[in-house]
């Protein structure tokens, strides 16, 4: 498998971002992501799809759409958009017709930030997913590093401080969030979980202070989305894209913090009797199937399955479990960064049949 770091969600000034596309671009470079997808609201913009390029490295940027009903108050139910053949917002009144046109536009979506409470001190509403009726997404933004910052600033005063010590923010994925995914893979479906920046570069003003809230370079630093993909990117945009895309949709792929540690590398597998599947695929669990995750530095690992820890350990690179056992399995892991514990890595799950 051929891996690459995506930074996904994210804004220009074609709608509430402040930087351009180049300013993305040259962000992208500098922090060593392979691909960024460009999400702004309610506009699939034309034109800036395609490679970057600066010395010898190479980014390539991929454009999608965040589409939500600007009409309802407040501005619930946001979805993520990629890889749709034309313009959706016109059918954002309705969810699930929303997903279905996707579907029909040969894209694939997300549910972005399932849970996004309010900021009362800065004004913020909650936006969080609030249709849970609907069908035949392909998942969820698991990890949304915007709505966790709303978790932490009560007051403008911690604001402030997140403005001008940004590392401090990220923990975890919203625990609601990751029982609410727990909750759609128990109930049969599969449900892919990705990681976004929401990436803004809000100009902040506060009296005498202005600062840029999470500069692009930054978030691109932090939660990402790691793409196992079949074949190397090969410089031609339509392939790359799909190839991408055909990755997202069958769940190889898995969320990292890349801050504590680069989570570049990361694998988790399952052996059976017949075959070898990787995370977002079924396996039989007649005769018994090991259970393998490798990692890029130790770190604290939890199996779970079914929503429930099942087997944890502390401070290993490696971890296996062989199991006869039918459910879904997925690994998280956990360092220390900052004088905290934090999540690093959540994988997607490997559904044993």
């Amino acid at each position: 498998m051929h891996e690459v770091i995506v930074n996904l969600h994210m804004h220009t000034r074609y709608s509430d971002g402040s930087g351009l596309h180049k300013d993305i671009a040259a962000a992208g470079l500098k922090a060593g992501v392979d691909v960024v997808i460009v999400t702004d609201h309610n506009i699939l913009v034309q034109g800036f799809e395609g490679y970057y390029k600066e010395k010898n490295k190479k980014l390539l940027m991929l454009i999608g759409e965040e589409v939500h009903d600007q009409g309802r108050d407040p501005q619930k139910n946001h979805l993520l958009v990629f890889g749709a053949n034309r313009e959706l917002a016109t059918f954002a009144e309705s969810p699930q017709n929303l997903i279905h046109q996707v579907r029909e536009a040969g894209g694939i979506c997300f549910l972005a930030h399932p849970d996004d409470p309010e900021a009362k001190a800065f004004n913020e509403t909650d936006i969080s997913w609030e249709d849970w009726s609907v069908r035949n997404y392909t998942g969820i933004e698991l990890w949304n590093a915007l709505s966790e910052l709303k978790t932490v600033v009560p007051t403008k005063l911690h604001g402030a401080f997140y403005a001008f010590f940004p590392a401090f923010v990220a923990n975890q994925p919203i625990p609601n969030t990751l029982k609410k995914w727990d909750e759609l893979l128990a109930s049969g479906e599969k449900v892919v979980a990705i990681g976004g920046s929401d990436a803004h570069a809000l100009d902040m003003h506060m009296g005498p202070i202005h600062r840029i809230i999470f500069p692009y370079e930054f978030h691109f630093r932090t939660v990402n989305t790691h793409a196992l993909l079949s074949g190397p990117l090969t410089g031609d945009v339509t392939s790359d894209r799909a190839l991408i895309y055909k990755a997202f949709a069958a769940g190889h792929c898995f969320v990292g913090y890349d801050m504590p540690a680069p989570t570049k590398g990361f694998r988790f597998s399952a052996q059976g009797q017949n075959e070898s599947v990787i995370m977002g695929d079924e396996i039989s669990g007649k005769n018994g199937v090991t259970l393998q995750a490798k990692f890029p530095f130790a770190a604290e690992i939890i199996l779970y399955k079914d929503g429930l820890p099942l087997q944890t350990w502390k401070n290993q690179q490696a971890c296996t479990h062989i199991t006869t056992e039918p459910g879904v399995y997925r690994v998280e892991a956990y360092r220390n960064y900052l004088g905290k514990r934090r999540g690093w890595i959540y994988s997607n799950p490997i559904y044993v049949k």
